[in-house]
C-alpha cells in the first residue's frame, strides 16, 4: 500500500470507507462547497457508486496510482489524481481536490499537491505535468506555482461561472524545473 507523509497530510491508496466518503462528497453532499472551486463550469454526470471505487483501481504505469486519497489528522480530506494528456510525449494532467472546508486556506492542499508532484516526477519518466483551472480559483492557481508550475496558456472568457465569464488557466512544470527547484 502506498503511502506519502508529509507534515500536515498523508496520500495514500484508497480503502472501501475512504471511497465512500469521496463518493458522498462528490455526489451526495447537498452544499457540495467543493465545487464551487473544482471546476464548477463541468457538468459531471452522475456515476454508481460502483463505477466510482472501479475507478480508483487505474494506473498511470505499473505501480503507479493515477489517484491517492488525502487524509489529514486520520480523516479523508479529499484527493489528488493526473490522467494522460499524451504519452508519447510523457504529459500527465493533474489536479487535487480538498473537500472538507475546514482543511481550506491552512496549507494542506498546497502540501499534499506538492507530495504528489513531488511523488509522480521521483517514480516516473514523465517530461511535464500541467493542471487547468479557471481563474477565479486563486487558490489552486497559488498552489500550483508553489509546486513550480508556470501559467503557460490563459484563454480569455472560456469559462462560465453562475454566468459570469471567467478564463481558463493552464499551469505545467517540466522535469528539468521540478530537478532544478531548491525549496518545496
Amino acid at each position: 500500500m502506498k503511502k506519502i507523509i508529509g507534515t500536515l497530510v498523508t496520500l495514500e491508496h484508497a480503502t472501501k470507507e475512504a471511497i465512500d466518503t469521496l463518493y458522498y462528497w462528490k455526489y451526495e453532499d447537498p452544499t457540495q462547497e467543493a465545487k464551487k472551486w473544482n471546476a464548477p463550469y463541468i457538468r459531471e454526470e452522475l456515476v454508481s457508486k460502483q463505477t466510482y471505487q472501479n475507478q480508483w483501481n487505474e494506473e498511470i504505469s505499473a505501480g503507479v496510482p493515477a489517484a491517492l486519497v488525502i487524509k489529514s489528522e486520520q480523516e479523508v480530506i479529499g484527493y489528488v489524481g493526473a490522467y494522460w494528456v499524451d504519452w508519447h510525449t510523457q504529459w500527465l494532467e493533474t489536479g487535487i481536490v480538498i473537500y472538507d472546508p475546514s482543511f481550506w486556506g491552512g496549507g494542506y492542499g498546497t502540501e499534499a499537491y506538492q507530495l504528489w508532484i513531488d511523488f509522480l516526477f521521483s517514480t516516473t519518466e514523465l517530461h511535464r505535468l500541467g493542471m487547468s483551472t479557471w481563474s477565479g480559483n486563486k487558490r489552486m492557481m497559488k498552489a500550483a506555482q508553489k509546486t513550480g508550475m508556470v501559467e503557460e496558456a490563459r484563454i480569455r472568457k472560456a469559462r462560465v461561472v453562475d454566468g459570469v465569464y471567467f478564463d481558463a488557466i493552464k499551469m505545467g512544470i517540466l522535469r528539468e524545473e521540478w530537478e532544478g527547484k531548491t525549496t518545496y
